[in-house]
């Protein structure tokens, strides 16, 4: 069943299916069909995403149950609405509390668990867990032997549990700890060296998150018997799949779903499209999850013609550069050889042991394979590729081609045939043995996945400030903004492969809110106005020793997040939290792994000091208050147009009204539902008017939505107008849209019926539609 409109809850131990169950009134009376929820499986104790499963056969004891998720999809139901679920069939949580991991550190290759986690046995688990070596570990008695229901177990730091082999259960109070040690399955190893040593895939770099081996029929069967059961029994009608680009076939899973879920289920799935990159069209899913039309609508707002005033104005203020493509090769450099060292090796390796099993392959070295998958790794288009080894499909020419073309002045001489090589594997036309090429064609699909997340998403968005509200998770940050037809042919093509695909402009994971977005893409059209903001601004409390970079992003971030009421008295808070991630995240100045809290403090320091400058808060609220009738406009023509293109609309939890939030986790706050359902009663504000009069037109008249074509409609006068019509069940969608600012162009929209919308219609709102 395809949803006629979702709403996102994410579930947590402070909010669980019977605080859902409760709002099914609300969102029926604002017109939602379906709950989607996050994750409902076994988690990590205490998560707040449910992302970290542990037992993905059971449902979550701390969201209430299968009792409780019961009651909530029977009320669901009554109401004539449905669920949807989010699945996470890459990875699972191993931190503690995951008895299919425990078991596998137990009893090695010998568990019935063991084909679950993608494991290179040829040695012992690596568990980098410990804060220093072993040996001053072991010196410092942070390692001991302790009982747990009546097993022996090692204990690291009075807290961490690893279990003993039964070999040695009778011995193991006998033995020398480290003798002990070197006879379990797996091997203790301070963290420090996970990113050169680990041995088992983990989920990009957490080292609490291990692969899982989905393509196996039984692990598939066994992770997804609950899915399933759940969707026989008519409690879900459909799947969110996070991260399918982790898998090692995304394709041939995404058939295998379809094939068990059948027909009528409705699948989307969570994956970044690159730029010129296909739809997912016969993979048997609905489409994506809707970053893509995150990113078309992002770039319709945004003017083109400021790129590069913004971008001489980065140049000049951080000495930057002006090009994110120059951020983003760094970058990949960056976590190339540094945080997957390690998977880079073992794909290394599989190359050549695939190089050894032909002639084309003789004198070739590890290290001219080392060359050549490094290179094609810093400058590779999109996530990844999809073959398998002895075949791949056909959108993978074109990704190859445009790899084949950056990579050329980086190879180093003499070695081109080795970089058209391992590009032939990826394509399954090179030589030598299949089972091995399925396994190097394995490993570099699931390293350029991860290379690119980290790359882009959770490094270089953090070392790019041209403007930050095109840094955002699925975003070009290269591109600014795009044209009417651009965004008119997306549309089309929407229309044309996946026109049940999901549409969203707000996440658990966005970097920045709807709204705080719709806000920054103001800025350009009058780059200068806030260019001049931004140069007066730098130089207030220089005594904070913070880079200029830093301060130009903290000072856009100010801008974005500012309350039109006013300062909260969260904040400062709130933007420091953000400032510290950003800076660990960025990994120039402070990191995850080596925090540098000197300069963290400094630059927190400045965030106090700005925030209590009585003369800059009145500036930084007189312009934000400029802003307003461009930025209300803005989110006003985001939310019509996700409510009105092809594709199924999500909104995600809280986002009816103003949503300012920035990353996680401060877009996962608690949301006050009491205000919302007081206000859909007594009278919303304009955004949540609009998505409650734009839902009872999806209730009233679901076939035009729902099965409507897309047609762009002729604008004469203005190359600021979106109009569009859609048709369906002889009904037709007209929709106009006045973009990029609020002043009235002398412009009139010509639709297909001879009707003329004239543009004084866009004088109280930006918009006009109606259904005839």
């Amino acid at each position: 069943m395809t949803p006629r409109a979702t709403y996102r809850f994410q579930f947590h131990k402070g909010f669980g299916f019977a605080d859902a169950e409760r709002l099914l009134p609300y969102l029926d009376a604002l017109g939602i069909s379906h709950v989607y929820a996050s994750p409902i499986t076994v988690a990590a104790a205490g998560s707040m995403h449910g992302y970290d499963v542990v037992d993905p056969t059971r449902i979550n004891p701390e969201l209430g149950g299968e009792e409780a998720f019961r009651a909530l999809a029977t009320a669901a139901k009554a109401r004539g609405m449905g669920i949807v679920i989010d699945i996470v069939p890459n990875h699972m949580g191993v931190a503690g509390g995951n008895a299919w991991w425990n078991d596998v550190l137990a009893k090695g290759q010998a568990s019935e668990h063991a084909a679950v986690f993608d494991i290179d046995w040829r040695e012992r688990i690596v568990l980098p867990v410990l804060g220093a070596p072993l040996s001053q570990v072991l010196a410092d008695g942070d390692l001991t032997l302790s009982r747990d229901g009546g097993r022996w177990v090692l204990v690291a730091y009075g807290e961490h549990r690893f279990p003993i082999r039964d070999a040695d259960q009778a011995a193991a109070d006998r033995m020398p700890l480290a003798e002990l040690l070197d006879r379990q399955h797996y091997r203790l190893a301070s963290w420090r060296v996970a990113n050169d040593e680990l041995n088992w895939r983990r989920f990009f770099t957490v080292n609490d998150l291990a692969g899982v081996r989905i393509e196996d029929p039984a692990v598939f069967a066994k992770t997804h018997a609950l899915y399933f059961r759940l969707h026989d029994e008519g409690l879900i009608d459909g799947v969110r799949v996070d991260h399918v680009d982790g898998l090692t076939d995304p394709i041939g899973y995404c058939q295998s779903l379809r094939a068990r879920l059948g027909p009528d289920a409705w699948i989307v799935i969570e994956k970044i499209l690159g730029v010129g990159e296909p739809q997912p069209v016969g993979w048997g899913v609905d489409g994506t999850s809707g970053y893509d039309f995150m990113e078309q609508v992002s770039t319709l707002l945004h003017d083109p013609a400021g790129a590069l005033a913004l971008a001489e104005a980065w140049d000049r203020i951080s000495r930057r550069g002006e090009f994110f493509a120059v951020e983003e090769f760094e970058a990949r450099q960056d976590m190339l050889s540094w945080q997957f060292a390690g998977q880079l090796d073992g794909c290394i390796a599989a190359f050549a042991a695939l190089a050894t099993s032909s002639a084309e392959g003789d004198g070739i070295t590890r290290a001219m394979l080392r060359r050549a998958i490094e290179r094609l790794l810093w400058v590779f288009p999109v996530y990844r590729t999809y073959g398998t080894g002895d075949a791949a499909p056909a959108q993978d020419a074109r990704t190859r081609a445009i790899v084949r073309e950056r990579v050329e002045g980086l190879i180093p001489p003499g070695e081109d045939a080795v970089t058209d090589l391992v590009l032939a594997w990826l394509a399954g036309d090179g030589p030598g043995d299949t089972a091995l090429a399925a396994e190097a064609v394995r490993r570099f699909q699931q390293l350029s996945a991860p290379i690119a997340a980290k790359a882009v998403e959770d490094t270089a968005f953090y070392r790019y400030g041209r403007l930050i509200s095109r840094n955002d998770v699925g975003a070009d940050a290269e591109t600014l903004g795009i044209s009417l037809d651009a965004f008119h042919e997306a549309m089309h093509e929407r229309a044309r492969h996946v026109p049940h695909a999901m549409l969203t402009t707000a996440t658990h994971d966005h970097k920045r809110g709807e709204d705080m977005r719709a806000r920054l893409a103001v800025l350009s059209t009058d780059p200068a106005t806030g260019v001049g903001h931004a140069d007066r601004w730098m130089r207030l409390h220089a005594d904070h020793e913070v880079v200029a970079d830093d301060r130009y992003m903290l000072l856009q971030t100010l801008v974005g997040v500012w309350p039109v009421d006013g300062a909260a008295d969260d904040l400062a808070e709130r933007v420091k939290a953000w400032q510290q991630k950003a800076l660990r995240e960025g990994k120039l100045r402070s990191s995850w792994e080596a925090p540098d809290e000197a300069y963290e403090e400094e630059a927190a320091g400045l965030v106090d000091d700005l925030l209590a400058d009585a003369a800059f808060v009145q500036e930084l609220a007189d312009y934000v208050a400029a802003l307003a009738p461009a930025a209300r406009a803005n989110t006003i023509v985001q939310t019509l147009l996700r409510y009105t293109v092809p594709g199924v609309p999500d909104l995600y939890q809280g986002t009816e009204l103003t949503d300012l939030s920035l990353v996680d986790p401060d877009n996962r706050r608690p949301v006050d539902y009491a205000m919302r359902e007081r206000l859909l009663a007594e009278g919303m504000p304009a955004k949540m008017q609009l998505i409650a009069d734009l839902l009872a037109l999806r209730r009233a008249d679901p076939t035009v939505f729902t099965d409507g074509d897309y047609r762009p409609v002729e604008v004469t006068g203005s190359d600021r107008i979106v109009a569009f019509e859609r048709r369906a069940g002889g009904r037709t969608l007209k929709v106009a849209a006045l973009i990029r600012g609020v002043d009235v162009p002398d412009a009139t929209v010509q639709f297909a019926d001879g009707e003329r919308a004239a543009i004084v219609l866009f004088a109280d709102r930006p918009i006009w539609f109606e259904i005839a």
